[in-house]
Parts: structure tokens; C-alpha cells; sequence
């Protein structure tokens, strides 16, 4: 049997959290799971426009957020804006879906803090008990939020941009990911969904990345 890499330990704001391969933030003091830009629908509605994208992304993505669960039992799930990815997403299936993974981890508070695609697509529907809020949204010392900022009092977690950086090897070799980044006040999450695509963040004075691969995340070398 393989032997579990460690988690990458951060301190922000005077807290430890772990850095999840899985492409999510761990609070454990608090049993609080951060996760950005979940796009539940976007391959959905790709194909309503006659695109041939895969299928079965938003089951999988809600398979990955049941194992996340099975294995920390958060008491609380954070959902940093882009639930859902448009009003396509309200499709009967997607929603029954949800709502069954919502039955699963009925225990769980589940707080979604409003991003750009969630203003065209519109709230999850209330039967699913998911509070909806704008941002920022204060837990602790962390603000919640969708879009990257600073705030005058407390350290933001933010998604929006669903960063990826590049790792160059020798020669031509080199292998873009997705990852964290943090700088001044503020981590930025990778998008936790599958079909979000990733945007190059490139390299800043106090940028910092930790790239996400395989079952790892680690400090990337600057």
C-alpha cells in the first residue's frame, strides 16, 4: 500500500489550514471546507449549444466533494461563489443529483457566497439548504469571498480566476497545473470542478504558488 503524502500545512491569519490535493482548503480548528467555482452544468450546457463536451462531470464532481466529507467530516462546506455555471444548471436532472448529495450530508451547513455565475444563474433552489450570502462573508478571521480583494480586517479566501502555474523542466520540458496562490492578505483557490479550464497566473514579487498534482500540493519554487 501506497503511503499517504502529508498535507501542505499553511498559516494564514494566525490559523493552520491544509492545502487539499483535491483542489480545496482545510480549516481543521473548525471543521471548515473551502471549495471555488464548482460550475456544477457547464459541460451541460456546452452541449445544449450542440458543443461535444463530456458527460457525468457534475457526478463526479459530487463524488469528490462525498470522499473530501467521508474522509475530514466537515461541519460546515464554504462554497466560494459559482455554484452553478447558468440557468441551464436548473435542469431537473443536475438539480435531483444535488439534491441527492445534499441528502447524503444533510448534517453539514453549506453556505454559498454569491460569485459572477451565480448572478446569471441564478440561487440554488432553497429545497437543496444552502444559505446563500454576497460577499464578503466573514467566518472567523477569514473573509469569504468570489473575487480576488483585499479587506481592511480580515485575511480573503477567493476563487474566480481558477489559477494554474507552470513548472519548466529542462529543455523544452515543462507541465502546467493548477494551484493556490497567495499574496498580501489573500490565498486564491484553484476551481474545485472538472471542465473549468485554468487561468496562468504568472509570477509577482510576494506572489507565492503551491502547485496541485497527482495526490500532492507543494511550494513551488520561485
Amino acid at each position: 500500500m501506497r503511503a499517504s503524502l502529508p498535507p501542505c500545512q499553511v498559516e494564514l491569519a494566525g490559523q493552520q489550514v491544509e492545502l487539499l490535493f483535491e483542489r480545496a482548503l482545510w480549516w481543521p480548528a473548525h471543521h471548515v471546507l473551502f471549495i471555488a467555482d464548482l460550475h456544477l452544468g457547464k459541460a451541460a450546457t456546452f452541449r445544449a449549444l450542440g458543443q461535444p463536451v463530456p458527460s457525468g462531470t457534475t457526478e463526479e464532481n459530487l463524488a469528490r466533494i462525498d470522499r473530501l466529507c467521508a474522509r475530514l467530516a466537515p461541519q460546515h462546506i464554504v462554497f466560494l461563489g459559482d455554484f452553478l455555471h447558468a440557468p441551464e444548471a436548473h435542469a431537473p436532472a443536475l438539480i435531483s443529483a444535488v439534491a441527492a448529495w445534499r441528502q447524503r450530508n444533510s448534517q453539514i451547513a453549506c453556505t454559498l457566497v454569491r460569485g459572477n455565475h451565480d448572478s446569471r444563474a441564478g440561487d440554488p433552489p432553497p429545497e437543496l439548504d444552502i444559505d446563500v450570502v454576497n460577499e464578503p462573508f466573514l467566518i472567523g478571521p477569514f473573509a469569504a469571498c468570489h473575487h480576488p480583494q483585499s479587506h481592511p480586517t480580515h485575511f480573503v479566501l477567493a476563487g474566480h480566476l481558477h489559477p494554474a502555474c507552470t513548472l519548466y523542466g529542462r529543455g523544452r520540458d515543462k507541465l502546467r497545473m493548477p494551484c493556490f496562490v497567495r499574496e498580501g492578505d489573500q490565498m486564491i483557490l484553484p476551481a474545485f470542478g472538472e471542465f473549468t479550464g485554468g487561468w496562468q497566473v504568472e509570477a509577482a514579487p510576494g506572489r507565492r504558488f503551491y502547485g496541485v498534482g497527482g495526490e500532492a500540493v507543494w511550494a513551488v519554487p520561485v
